[in-house]
């Protein structure tokens, strides 16, 4: 029997393709989402015209919502954007994105959906926003709501990228909990759960198969306009290097296996640099073969942005590389330009751990 899903705050579709990897019942109706780019990514992938180019709060003010409701939608899933509550930098308790988690409980209200998810930050579940969000279901207008708040390690269900964030699953008082999925790999492999999968089993993925589409080392061509919106691209096309300087490439070459900033020679190094002799030993840093990456963020393609050196080559990794890393195939479309398609890939759901939460579902038959 299908299972009606809304996704919120969709992306590039992560979390839509994790719940249907998990089961062919989920069949997403609708879906929205800001950015036309990612608009367009997640229709390539997942049906045309079912993500809307709209802000949230636009959405709410047409009738779509009470339509969903008639239909009885089943499940809620999405991840409000979190940079006003992220751990990276200054924390503003004003910047507008936080309070978009009040759209996201309009939402459950007006569909009076059966089931919500809600993925975020790790740090969300020490912020205000997230005590609000709790405070509506104690008495306030989610009162016929109940949610369990988790901080899961997407590494935890297979994925070769230790990303921890919070997740919320939620449901109607009258219908079955759900609760969350048991990890099935564990650092050390402990307790007869598989190892965290690394980032060389990542790489090597699809290599035997599509040794022909998939080059060894990465080409320096992007596959679409220098500028201007491009695409559909599949994954596997986008294993394309940038154009580096002499400089970058003298300083890539003096960091070693697992090193960083800190391993390039003092007249390598910019003013700023020498300046701040502490600070984040990710700053150019290599990833480990043997282990899952860190956590893939937006900007990937630089290397000053954090450990996103690849292993071995004098580069950063590509975006088909930072796919891998959150699991999407070789065969997922794309649209955008370069930058476009590195914020999408870095917003996305691992999409094994949308898979593992999807299989939580439906608890008893929906």
């Amino acid at each position: 029997m299908p299972i009606t899903t809304l996704d919120l705050f969709a992306g590039a579709g992560g979390l839509t393709a994790g719940f249907h990897a998990a089961s062919d019942d989920f069949v997403t109706t609708r879906a929205i989402e800001m950015d036309a780019d990612a608009v367009a990514t997640f229709n390539a992938n997942h049906g045309k015209d079912v993500a809307k180019a709209v802000p949230i709060e636009t959405w709410l003010e047409s009738d779509e919502p009470e339509q969903l409701r008639e239909q009885g939608l089943d499940v809620i899933v999405g991840g409000p954007p979190c940079q006003g509550f992220s751990a990276l930098g200054k924390r503003d308790v004003d910047d507008a994105r936080n309070t978009l988690w009040e759209h996201y409980a309009t939402t459950i209200r007006r569909t009076n959906a059966k089931y919500f998810v809600v993925e975020n930050v790790a740090t969300f579940l020490n912020s205000p926003q997230f005590e609000a969000f709790r405070a509506e279901s104690v008495g306030g207008s989610l009162k016929d709501w109940t949610f369990e708040a988790k901080v899961l390690n997407a590494a935890d269900f297979g994925a070769p990228q230790a990303r921890k964030r919070a997740v919320l699953l939620g449901h109607r008082r009258d219908v079955a909990p759900f609760g969350f999925p048991e990890p099935t790999h564990d650092r050390l492999g402990r307790n007869g759960l598989a190892r965290w999968v690394d980032v060389r089993t990542a790489f090597a993925a699809d290599r035997a198969t599509r040794r022909a589409a998939i080059p060894a080392r990465a080409h320096t061509t992007w596959p679409g306009p220098a500028r201007g919106v491009g695409g559909p691209y599949r994954t596997s096309e986008l294993h394309a290097d940038r154009t580096y300087t002499t400089l970058s490439k003298e300083r890539f070459a003096n960091i070693p296996a697992g090193g960083n900033r800190f391993d390039i020679p003092d007249h390598l190094l910019s003013p700023c640099w020498k300046k701040h002799t502490a600070g984040s030993a990710d700053v150019m840093g290599r990833l480990h073969w043997d282990r899952p990456s860190v956590t893939i963020r937006t900007e990937f393609f630089k290397p000053e942005k954090g450990r996103y050196l690849h292993p071995e080559e004098h580069r950063a990794i590509t975006h088909w590389e930072a796919a891998r890393l959150q699991g999407f195939p070789d065969d997922y479309h794309w649209h955008g330009t370069r930058s476009s398609i590195a914020r999408q890939i870095g917003n996305a759901v691992p999409l094994v751990l949308g898979a593992a939460l999807g299989g939580r579902l439906p608890p008893e038959g929906i």
